[in-house]
């Protein structure tokens, strides 16, 4: 099995609040796009500080997180960003780490997104092809 990658568009969600509500141009809404790794074997996702510095998100708070080697540390984390992911949008926390995006196990949950190892992809899961579904049992 090889990594999986996809594009995925980053957005600072109190600009597209400030755009709805007429408070700021639409326009200048903060947003990038960036390369990410899929990593199942992850809970959360992370963003590189300098991409969170481009969006304008400060991170807020603290969280303890353990490596695949037992390793705990203490890193920031950073609310209020907008995940666009093969037309599928969700807005969650992220944690301030590492040198590129990596997208964890909650956002493919909440995107209701699979990832097809074989091929090295990413996709919608075939159940729900055009829209996510979340279950609430």
């Amino acid at each position: 099995m090889g990594e999986v990658r996809v594009q995925v568009k980053l957005c600072n969600v109190a600009d597209l609040a400030a755009a709805a509500a007429g408070k700021l141009d639409p326009q200048s809404v903060r947003r990038i796009e960036a390369n990410a790794m899929v990593d199942t074997g992850a809970v959360r996702s992370c963003i590189p500080q300098p991409l969170l510095d481009r969006l304008g998100i400060q991170p807020l708070d603290h969280m303890v997180v353990e490596y695949a080697n037992g390793q705990k540390e203490s890193v920031r984390l950073a609310y209020g960003v907008m995940f666009d992911i093969l037309e599928r949008r969700t807005s969650d926390d992220a944690l301030v780490l590492g040198d590129e995006v990596l997208i964890g196990q909650t956002l493919l949950e909440k995107m209701d997104l699979i990832v097809d190892c074989t091929n090295r992809r990413l996709l919608p899961n075939p159940s729900h092809p055009d829209v996510a579904v979340n279950k609430l049992k």
